[in-house]
C-alpha cells in the first residue's frame, strides 16, 4: 500500500492505482496524507482547499470529500489488506497510518539515514539513489490552490537539496557523469544557488572537462553579478580555484544541507547601507562572547526602542554579521506583535515553524502544543543557534520561543521594553535610541553616494535635522531621493520642512511625529476627496474595512469611493489585502488620525464614526431580518440611519450569514467603541442585531461578551426595559456556555424589572427562559410550570408566535415528563400556528419536540420524519447545534431500531459540528459511539 504526492496524487494497492477521485478530493487526500498519523483541524483542511474567506458550506464539503475518501481507504480493505483508518479526532482528522507508507516522508527518512556521517559509502550512495527515485515529477502535480504551491515550492527545494547530496555521492563513487545532466537542469530552474553550479563543476572536472568546468563558473559569476550585483561566495570560489589550479581533490561542499537534516537559515536578507550603532553591536558581540563558555542559561537580549528606531535592522543586521559563530544556524520569525489587526502570531504556531526548519519529520512531532514546545527546546538542547524573534508584542509572546539550556543567543525585538523577561530571564536589554548626527549623516552617504551627499552638505543636514535622526525616517528620506536623482536634496529637505510647518499637530520632538511627517509626501499628492478619506479612515475602529462602510464612513456614494480607495492603493497608503477590503499598518494608521484631529473639526469626525456606526447597525439589522424574520424588535427602537449612510441590504438568508461571517471582527470592534464611546443606545441596538448570528454559528464567548456591553450601555440609560432584554440575552449566553446559575440570576432581575414596569409581554419571555434554563438542568417539573406561566402571559397578551413557541416548550417538557400524547397535542398546536406565522425557526424546534415524542412512543417512522423536516430546516437557518442535535436524535433512533450504521454515520455528523463548536456535548456523544450496541442512549435536554 503506498500513498504518493510526489508527483500526481496517488493511492496505489500491490499494482492496483485507486482513483481518488476529482481536484478538490485528491486536495484534501493530500492534505491528511501529508500529515500522516498527526491530527489535522478542520479548520487546517479549509484553508488548504480555499482561500479565505472560504465558501459558504465549505465544512460540509470537507465532510463530503472526507465520506468518500474513507470509502475509498475502505476499496484497500476489499483487496485483502487491512484498510487505512481515517479517525475523526477533536475538531480536526487523523490518517492513521505508518508515514512511511508516504512517499515524501519516506524520501525525508531516506535522506535523513545518507546524511548521517557514520553511515559507510556504499549505503550512503544506496539510500540517496532510492530518495531521489521517489520524485516522479512536480509534487502534488495538477493540484491549486496556495497551500499546494506553497508545499510544492517546499519541497522543490528539498529535492534539489536531495540531488546534490546524491551527485556528491555519485561522485565520490566515481560515477560522475550520471549526475551532470540532472544538475544542469537544476541550474536552469535555480540559477543563483551557488551549490549547484559548485557541484557541477566536481562532476566535469571528475570527467576531464576542465574548460567546460571552468566556464561553468564564469556564467555562475555572470548570472551572480548581474541578478544581485554580488561577488560568488565561499564553495563556488574554493572550487574554481581548485580545478584552476589541477588540484587532484576537489574541497567538499560546505555546509550543503540535505533533505532531513537541514540547517536552518532563516535570517530576512541584511539592511543596505546600515550605519552607525557602533555601541548596541559591540553589547551585542560581548554577549554572544558568553555563549557556549561559563552561561549557564540560554543568553537573550531584548533589543526595544520605538517604532522606526531600527531594532529589526540592527538584529538582522548584527546576526548576519555573526551567522559562523552559530554553526547549527539561524531561526527567524516575524511576531507581528503590533499588527493593527490584532494578527499577532501565536507563540505555538511560531514553534511549529521552527520544528518544520530544522527539518523535523512531521510523525515526531507530536498534536499536543506544550509537547510541540517541549520538543523544540529539546532538539535546541545541544545546538549552537541563533534566535531572532522580531517584532514581539509582551514576554508571555516571547516566552514560549525561548530556549531551555544554554548554547543559543535569543535577540528579541519590541517596542515594548519586556521588562518582566529582563526579571525573570536575567535577558539583557538593550534600548535603542535616534541615530546620532553623524550616524544619521553616514546613512544617508550608503544609501546615496558619497559624491551627491558632498555636493549638497548643508542640505544633508537639513535632512538629518528634519528626519529627527529616526532610521525608518531617514530611510524614507533616501529611498525619494534615490528613486528622483533629478530633485535636489535641499528641495527635498524644504518640502520636508514644509509639511512639518503644515501640520502643526505633528511638529513634535517625538520621533514617530517626524515619521509622519515624511508620510505627508504621499498624502499631499493625493486629490482633496481621497486625503479627507485617507483621514476619517484613522478613525474606523475595525481591524480592516470593505468599500461600502468606507463609504458610510465619508458620506460619499460607493460609486465616488471607488476611485478614491484605487487613489489610496496606487499611492501605498492602504493596502487591499483582500478583495473590497482594506487595512493599514500601525504607523499609517496613526499618521492618518493626527491629521483627522488637525483637518477635520470635531463635529466632522463624530459625524464621520455615527455614520460608521448607523451603517453597521443598520447593515446587521437587515442582515438579522432574513436569518430571523419573526423577531421581536428590540427595546430600544432603531432610529433612521444618518444622512449619507449607506447600509447593505440582501437578497437572501445565505448573503446574510456570509456578511455576519465576514463582518465580525469589525462589528465586535464597532460595539467595543460604541461602548467605550458612551454610545449607549447604538452599543443595544447593535447587540440585538448581532445575538441570532452569533448564537446560530456558536461564537457563544463573543455573544456573553457583546450583552455584558449593552447591559452595562442599558444601566447608564436608566431604562428599565432595556435593561431587563439585555439581562435576559446575557443569561441566554451564559446558559449556552453552561453557567445556568448566572443564567438564572440574570433572569430574576429581568423578571423583576419586567414586573415593575407591567409589561406581561417581558414577563412571558422570561418564564420562557427559566423554563428552558431548569429543562437543560433536567428538572422538568419546574420546567412545565415556568413554560405554563409562559403560555397563560402570551395568550393573555395576544402575541400568536409567542403563543406558539410556548405551547411548544409546555409541550416539549410534558415529553420529558413522560406524557407523549399530551406533549403532542401541544406541539402539534404549536406547529399549526407557526406555518401559519412562516417562523421557520419556530417550526424547526416544533418538528424537532414532535419526533421526539414520536420517537419516545415508538413510532419511529413518524419520528424519522419529523426529524428530517427540523433539520432541512436548520440547516437552511444555519442553526449550528441544532443541527447537531437533530443528527444525534437520528442516531438514537437507529440506534434503538437496530440501524446501528445509520446511528453510527448520523452521531459522527453530529460530533463534528459539536467538536467544531467545542461543545461539551462532544464527550457524552464520543462514549455513545465507542458504547456496546444497543445500550440506551439519553438525549442531551434542549428547548
Amino acid at each position: 500500500m503506498q500513498f504518493r504526492v510526489l508527483g500526481p496524487v496517488q493511492f496505489s494497492v500491490g499494482d492496483k492505482v485507486l482513483d481518488v477521485g476529482p481536484p478538490q478530493r485528491c486536495l484534501v487526500f493530500a492534505a491528511l496524507v501529508t500529515d500522516a498519523g498527526r491530527l489535522v483541524l478542520q479548520e487546517t483542511l479549509i484553508d488548504r482547499v480555499w482561500r479565505q474567506p472560504p465558501p459558504q458550506g465549505a465544512r460540509r464539503t470537507v465532510q463530503t470529500h472526507i465520506a468518500n475518501i474513507r470509502g475509498l481507504l475502505r476499496k484497500a480493505g476489499a483487496t485483502g489488506h487491512t484498510p487505512p483508518a481515517l479517525v475523526r479526532r477533536r475538531g480536526g482528522y487523523v490518517l492513521d497510518i505508518d508515514p512511511d507508507l508516504v512517499d515524501v516522508h519516506r524520501f525525508r527518512r531516506l535522506a535523513a539515514q545518507a546524511a548521517n556521517a557514520d553511515v559507510a559509502t556504499v549505503e550512503r550512495l544506496a539510500l540517496w539513489r532510492e530518495a531521489v527515485g521517489l520524485w516522479r515529477g512536480a509534487p502534488l502535480a495538477a493540484l491549486a490552490g496556495d497551500w499546494a504551491a506553497r508545499t510544492r515550492d517546499a519541497w522543490h527545494a528539498e529535492h534539489r537539496d536531495a540531488v546534490l547530496g546524491w551527485a556528491y555521492a555519485e561522485i565520490e563513487a566515481g560515477n560522475p557523469t550520471v549526475v551532470i545532466s540532472p544538475l544542469a537542469d537544476l541550474i536552469d530552474q535555480y540559477p543563483l544557488v551557488e551549490t549547484l553550479p559548485a557541484m557541477l563543476m566536481r562532476a566535469l572536472y571528475a570527467v576531464g572537462r576542465r574548460t567546460d568546468a571552468l566556464d561553468c563558473y564564469t556564467a555562475a559569476q555572470r548570472r551572480l553579478d548581474d541578478e544581485l550585483a554580488e561577488e560568488p561566495g565561499a564553495e563556488l570560489t574554493a572550487v574554481y580555484q581548485a580545478i584552476l589550479r589541477r588540484d587532484a581533490d576537489v574541497p567538499p561542499p560546505l555546509g550543503t544541507a540535505p533533505a532531513g537534516v537541514a540547517v536552518p537559515a532563516q535570517l530576512p536578507p541584511d539592511v543596505r547601507g546600515f550605519a552607525g550603532r557602533t555601541d548596541q553591536l559591540a553589547q551585542l558581540d560581548a554577549l554572544a562572547a558568553t555563549v557556549g563558555g561559563g552561561a549557564t542559561a540560554v543568553v537573550i537580549s531584548a533589543i526595544a526602542g520605538t517604532a522606526g528606531a531600527g531594532k529589526t535592522a540592527l538584529a538582522v543586521h548584527w546576526a548576519h554579521r555573526n551567522a559562523k559563530r552559530f554553526p547549527d544556524g539561524q531561526l527567524y520569525v516575524d511576531l507581528r506583535g503590533f499588527d493593527p489587526g490584532g494578527a499577532a502570531v501565536d507563540p505555538t504556531d511560531a514553534v511549529r515553524g521552527f520544528l518544520d526548519a530544522v527539518a523535523m519529520p512531521p510523525e515526531r512531532i507530536p498534536t499536543e502544543r506544550s509537547a510541540q514546545t517541549a520538543l523544540y527546546r529539546t532538539v535546541l538542547a545541544d545546538k549552537r543557534m541563533l534566535v531572532v524573534l522580531d517584532n514581539a508584542r509582551d514576554s508571555e509572546q516571547v516566552r514560549p520561543l525561548l530556549p531551555g539550556a544554554p548554547g543559543c543567543l535569543v535577540l528579541i525585538t519590541s517596542r515594548n521594553p519586556l521588562t518582566s523577561l529582563v526579571t525573570a530571564t536575567g535577558a539583557h536589554p538593550l534600548p535603542l535610541d535616534l541615530l546620532t548626527p553623524q550616524e544619521a549623516r553616514e546613512l544617508l552617504t550608503r544609501r546615496l553616494g558619497a559624491r551627491r551627499v558632498a555636493t549638497e552638505s548643508d542640505a544633508v543636514d537639513a535632512l538629518v535635522t528634519g528626519c529627527a535622526r529616526l532610521p525608518l525616517a531617514l530611510a524614507i528620506v533616501a529611498a525619494r531621493a534615490a528613486t528622483h536623482p533629478h530633485f535636489s536634496l535641499a528641495a527635498l529637505a524644504a518640502e520636508l520642512h514644509d509639511a512639518r510647518t503644515r501640520l502643526d499637530a505633528l511638529a513634535d520632538t517625538d520621533p514617530t511625529t517626524d515619521v509622519r511627517a515624511v508620510f505627508s509626501w504621499s498624502y499631499v499628492t493625493l486629490t482633496p476627496p481621497a486625503a479627507r478619506l485617507f483621514r476619517l479612515l484613522g478613525l474606523h475602529p475595525g481591524p480592516d474595512i470593505p468599500a461600502t462602510a468606507a463609504a458610510s464612513l465619508t458620506g460619499l456614494p460607493p460609486s465616488r469611493l471607488r476611485p478614491l480607495l484605487a487613489e489610496l492603493t496606487h499611492a501605498h497608503l492602504i493596502a487591499e489585502h483582500r478583495p473590497g477590503r482594506y487595512a493599514f499598518h500601525d504607523l499609517l494608521r496613526a499618521y492618518a488620525t493626527d491629521l483627522a484631529q488637525v483637518h477635520d473639526s470635531d463635529p466632522e469626525r463624530r459625524a464621520a464614526l455615527t455614520r460608521v456606526l448607523d451603517h453597521y447597525t443598520h447593515t446587521a439589522h437587515n442582515a438579522d431580518r432574513l436569518l430571523r424574520p419573526h423577531r421581536d424588535s428590540g427595546s430600544i427602537p432603531l432610529t433612521p440611519p444618518s444622512s449619507g449612510t449607506y447600509p447593505q441590504q440582501f437578497a437572501d438568508h445565505q448573503q446574510a450569514m456570509a456578511w455576519f461571517s465576514v463582518e465580525r471582527p469589525v462589528l465586535l470592534a464597532v460595539l467595543r467603541h460604541a461602548a467605550d464611546a458612551g454610545l449607549d443606545a447604538s452599543t443595544c441596538q447593535l447587540a440585538w442585531a448581532l445575538d441570532t448570528f452569533l448564537d446560530r454559528q456558536g461564537h457563544w464567548s463573543d455573544l456573553t461578551a457583546v450583552w455584558q456591553a449593552a447591559l452595562h450601555a442599558a444601566r447608564r440609560l436608566r431604562d428599565p426595559s432595556a435593561q431587563a432584554f439585555t439581562h435576559r440575552f446575557l443569561a441566554g449566553g451564559l446558559s449556552r456556555l453552561g453557567r445556568h446559575a448566572d443564567g438564572h440570576t440574570h433572569l430574576q432581575h429581568a423578571l423583576e424589572l419586567y414586573r415593575q414596569v407591567g409589561d406581561r409581554y417581558g414577563q412571558a419571555q422570561i418564564h420562557q427562559n427559566l423554563g428552558s434554563l431548569w429543562d437543560r438542568q433536567g428538572d422538568y417539573r419546574k420546567a412545565v410550570d415556568h413554560a405554563q406561566q409562559s403560555l397563560d402571559l402570551y395568550r393573555a397578551v395576544g402575541h400568536r408566535r409567542g403563543h406558539a413557541d410556548a405551547l411548544n416548550a409546555v409541550g416539549w417538557c410534558h415529553a420529558q415528563l413522560g406524557d407523549h400524547r399530551q406533549a403532542l397535542l401541544h406541539c402539534e398546536q404549536a406547529l399549526d400556528l407557526l406555518q401559519q406565522l412562516g417562523d421557520r425557526a419556530g417550526e424547526a424546534a416544533t418538528w424537532d419536540s414532535i419526533g421526539f415524542a414520536h420517537h419516545q412512543l415508538g413510532n419511529h417512522t413518524q419520528a424519522i420524519e419529523c426529524y428530517r423536516r427540523a433539520l432541512v430546516l436548520s440547516r437552511e437557518l444555519g442553526a449550528r447545534y441544532d443541527e447537531a442535535d437533530i443528527l444525534h436524535q437520528l442516531g438514537n433512533i437507529g440506534d434503538a431500531t437496530g440501524d446501528l450504521a445509520a446511528a453510527e454515520a448520523a452521531w459522527r455528523e453530529a460530533l463534528a459540528i459539536l467538536d467544531d463548536l467545542n461543545h461539551p456535548d462532544t464527550d457524552q456523544l464520543r462514549a455513545k459511539l465507542h458504547r456496546s450496541p444497543g445500550q440506551p442512549a439519553r438525549r442531551a435536554a434542549t428547548t
